[in-house]
C-alpha cells in the first residue's frame, strides 16, 4: 500500500458510549477511515503510562475525545470527587499524550454545563467564565472547561489542531435508561413505555412542565462532530478566536418539559392521561444554545424531536432485555 492510499488512522476514546459509539458508526462507513478503538480494560484512560505507550505505539491521525464519566444529579452531588478527577486525568492523558504521540489533529467533546447557571439566553460561547456555575455538577462542568483550555493551550503553544465542541442535550442510541440516575428523555421513554405495557391510566411528570430545554439527536451530534473536526484550518481559524475556540452544538430550538411529554407519549403509543406535580422542583427555567457559530460554519441539524425519539424508541424496543434488572 502506497503512502497516498493509506487509510487515515483515527482513535474514538469512549467508542461505546453514546457519543463515542454514534460517531463510530459514521466513520465506519467511511473507505478512508481505520478505526482504532479501545475498550476500558484494554486501555486505563486514567493512566498517563498507558495513554502514553499507546500513543507512542499506534501512529494515531486523529482523535475524537468522547470519553467521560457522566451522571446525573445524583450521581453528580454524592461522587463529586470522582467525576472531577477522572475527567480531568482522561483529558490531560490524552491531550498531552497526542500531542507528544505527534497527533496534529483531535477533536474534545464538552458540555453545555460549562456555561454560567445564569448565562443570558440563548447562551453563547462568549458566556464562557462570565459567571457561575451550576453547584449541582460544578466539578464536571470544571473539568470540561479544562478540557477546552488545554486544547487551546496546546494549539497556541505547540500550534496543534485542538477543537472543541459543546453539545446540548443528547440522545438516541446507546443512551442510559437507567430507571434513577437516566436523564429525561430516557427516564421519561422508559417511564411511558411501562405505564403502556401495565395500562396505567396517568403518567405522573415532575414538575410544571413549563421550563424549556432544547434536545439533539445523537446522530446528527456525531455528524457535526466530524463536521468541525474536517473544517479546514483557515476556515475554522476565521470563525474561532485562539481563547474562545469552542462552539456550540445544537438545534437552536427548544421545548417545555410539557410538549416534551406529549411528544413522547404519542411516541411511545401512552392513551393516558400525562399529570404534571407542580410540587416537584422544574430546574433551570430555560437552557438554550446559541448555534450560529456552527451554522455559520455550514452545518445545521436534520433530526426533528419527533423523528429523533421514533427513532429511539424502535432502538428502546429492540434492547430493553438488557434494561430489565
Amino acid at each position: 500500500m502506497t503512502v497516498q492510499n493509506a487509510k487515515k488512522r483515527v482513535f474514538v476514546a469512549g467508542h461505546r458510549g453514546m457519543v463515542g459509539s454514534a460517531i463510530c458508526r459514521e466513520l465506519a462507513k467511511r473507505s478512508d477511515i481505520e478505526l482504532v478503538l479501545r475498550s476500558r480494560t484494554e486501555l486505563d484512560l486514567t493512566s498517563q503510562q498507558a495513554v502514553a505507550d499507546f500513543f507512542a505505539i499506534e501512529s494515531i491521525d486523529q482523535v475524537y475525545l468522547a470519553a467521560a464519566k457522566v451522571g446525573g444529579i445524583h450521581a453528580n452531588n454524592t461522587y463529586p470527587a470522582d467525576f472531577i478527577y477522572e475527567n480531568l486525568m482522561m483529558q490531560c492523558n490524552i491531550i498531552n499524550g497526542a500531542h507528544l504521540g505527534g497527533v496534529q489533529q483531535l477533536l474534545f467533546l464538552g458540555s453545555s454545563c460549562i456555561y454560567p447557571k445564569l448565562a443570558d439566553q440563548p447562551m453563547t460561547e462568549a458566556a464562557l467564565l462570565t459567571g457561575t456555575l451550576e453547584a449541582t455538577n460544578e466539578p464536571y462542568a470544571i473539568a470540561k472547561i479544562a478540557g477546552i483550555k488545554l486544547c487551546e493551550s496546546y494549539n497556541r503553544q505547540f500550534g496543534r489542531d485542538y477543537r472543541s465542541v459543546m453539545p446540548t442535550n443528547l440522545y438516541g442510541e446507546n443512551d442510559n435508561f437507567h430507571p434513577e440516575n437516566s436523564h429525561v428523555i430516557p427516564a421519561l421513554m422508559r417511564r411511558f413505555h411501562e405505564a403502556k405495557l401495565r395500562g396505567d391510566s396517568e403518567v405522573v411528570v415532575w414538575g410544571s412542565g413549563t421550563p424549556m430545554r432544547e434536545f439533539l439527536h445523537v446522530d446528527d451530534m456525531a455528524a457535526a462532530s466530524i463536521h468541525v473536526m474536517e473544517l479546514a484550518d483557515g476556515v475554522y481559524q476565521a470563525n474561532t478566536e485562539p481563547m474562545l475556540s469552542h462552539i456550540n452544538v445544537g438545534t437552536g430550538l427548544d421545548c417545555t418539559i410539557r410538549e416534551l411529554a406529549e411528544t413522547m407519549a404519542k411516541v411511545v403509543g401512552f392513551a393516558g392521561e400525562v399529570v404534571f406535580d407542580a410540587t416537584k422542583p422544574d430546574g433551570t427555567p430555560r437552557k438554550l444554545m446559541d448555534v450560529s457559530r456552527l451554522a455559520n460554519l455550514g452545518w445545521h441539524y436534520t433530526h426533528s424531536l419527533t423523528a429523533g425519539l421514533t427513532l429511539t424508541y424502535q432502538w428502546f424496543l429492540e434492547h430493553q432485555d438488557d434494561f430489565r434488572k
